[in-house]
């Protein structure tokens, strides 16, 4: 792989529970790809794809899941902004619809990490981090946090993004992908399914 001198590595999360026209989820995330390299991504590595539990348990379909190691032109906060309003317009591409928080979704593009930059800066990103587990529905960020403050929690990111990031390490904890995994440990993991395409039906 060229690596362009002057670009940082992405790491995205990847997610849906809703069709969008004819497009089933897994379809959703397959379409989704080339709009990503359309939108500025470049060196676009894609995990396999999962199926988890909708968050909150009961709260819609199950999701299709998928990790994202890329590439995007720049350093700092400015391009790490940008890359999320790329990423953000790709969603809208696909009618996704920021009504309900932790709701059901076509696509959901997340700016796991830009490199090993931290924004906005060490103190907040740490708060965020440790954020109490009773405050974290009502809490909500009003700017971008990076890395992702839940990104050590989620079993449905991390099982992904093992795949293709095992050991990039988070600058504030010094953990690697592949060490938050197992953490989580077998149980947590294991309501991360593997997604099995449906076969293709042929016509007599």
């Amino acid at each position: 792989m060229i690596v362009e001198p002057d670009s940082s590595e992405c790491l995205i999360a990847v997610g849906g529970n809703l069709p969008f026209g004819d497009l089933l989820p897994y379809q959703v995330i397959d379409a989704c790809m080339p709009a990503v390299a359309e939108a500025g991504f470049s060196a676009i590595d894609c995990s396999c794809y999962f199926v988890t539990e909708a968050y909150p348990a009961g709260s819609g379909p199950d999701f299709v899941n998928a990790a994202l190691r890329a590439r995007w032109p720049g350093r700092g906060a400015a391009a790490a902004e940008a890359a999320l309003g790329a990423l953000h317009a790709t969603e809208a591409r696909f009618g996704r619809r920021r009504a309900v928080r932790w709701g059901p979704r076509t696509l959901d593009l997340d700016l796991l990490a830009f490199g090993d930059l931290v924004l906005p800066d060490a103190a907040t990103q740490d708060r965020w981090r440790t954020l109490e587990p009773d405050a974290q529905p009502r809490a909500v960020p009003d700017r971008l946090i990076l890395p992702h403050p839940r990104l050590h929690e989620r079993a449905f990111v991390l099982v992904p993004l093992a795949e293709v990031a095992a050991g990039w390490r988070h600058p504030r904890t010094g953990a690697s992908v592949a060490e938050m995994c197992d953490a989580l440990g077998p149980e947590v993991r294991a309501g991360v399914r593997p997604f099995v395409r449906p076969q293709a039906k042929h016509r007599l």
